[in-house]
């Protein structure tokens, strides 16, 4: 059952994972399931120090099996990139690569605000909110900065376009393949004619890494993203 947390509490939940020192490699296994079959996918994140910055890098992807291999053969490649700051995930680069297709690409100009989306040979500008995040960081962000409060408001970026996203914040305690799992639960609030659904399970214990997802895509493509197994690297150099 999911209930309300007060944001001083989301904080105490939150402060012990951003207190201690975090891996330089996470490498996160899912199963994933769709009405027409399912498949696996996995998530990469990388930390470095460059110049004295924290850089990440996070890479996602997924491979169908079953029936969906042969609707939907091939597989999907995500990747985000960019530094690590004192409020979260702040992205330079972000790609989504269907199969063989061009990927859609979502460029970020901080110093001029300005972030440039190229998707199926368009290429369009678009003022570049401050905290704006992909898809692929916006699961990562909580490592570095807790949800504040009952709600989230988000501009967020596919690489097709860039939509002010909210979600409500819930907590439970999830069953997993890794076990029992006390989690912050974020749900998509419904914008008229947007047929997009997203909510995300996040392991307190575990860094807020999402461990679940059960989304409704733009095209109706209704998908569960579950955990089954958490690996952490730590260097001497992080």
């Amino acid at each position: 059952m999911k209930i309300f947390i007060p944001i001083v509490l989301l904080w105490a939940l939150s402060f012990p994972t951003f207190a201690t020192d975090l891996p330089a490699r996470i490498d996160i296994s899912y199963t994933v399931k769709t009405g027409i079959g399912g498949g696996n996918l996995t998530e990469t994140m990388k930390i470095e120090q460059n110049n004295g910055t924290n850089q990440y890098h996070i890479t996602s992807e997924a491979r169908p099996s079953g029936i969906i291999k042969f609707i939907k053969p091939g597989s999907i490649l995500r990747n985000s990139w960019g530094s690590i700051t004192k409020l979260g995930l702040q992205p330079t680069r972000f790609s989504d690569q269907r199969n063989d297709k061009q990927p859609s690409v979502a460029i970020f100009d901080w110093r001029n605000h300005v972030l440039t989306i190229q998707h199926e040979n368009d290429e369009e500008k678009k003022s570049l909110p401050n905290g704006t995040l992909d898809r692929l960081s916006f699961s990562y962000n909580f490592m570095f900065s807790p949800p504040p409060g009952e709600s989230i408001n988000a501009h967020i970026t596919d690489g097709h376009s860039l939509e002010l996203v909210r979600y409500a914040v819930d907590k439970e305690i999830l069953k997993t393949p890794i076990g029992e799992l006390e989690t912050i639960v974020l749900t998509m609030q419904q914008e008229k004619n947007n047929k997009l659904k997203r909510t995300i399970w996040l392991a307190t214990a575990h860094h807020m890494l999402p461990v679940r997802i059960v989304a409704t895509e733009k095209d109706g493509l209704e998908l569960e993203k579950m955990v089954t197994n958490i690996n952490l690297s730590y260097s001497a150099a992080h």
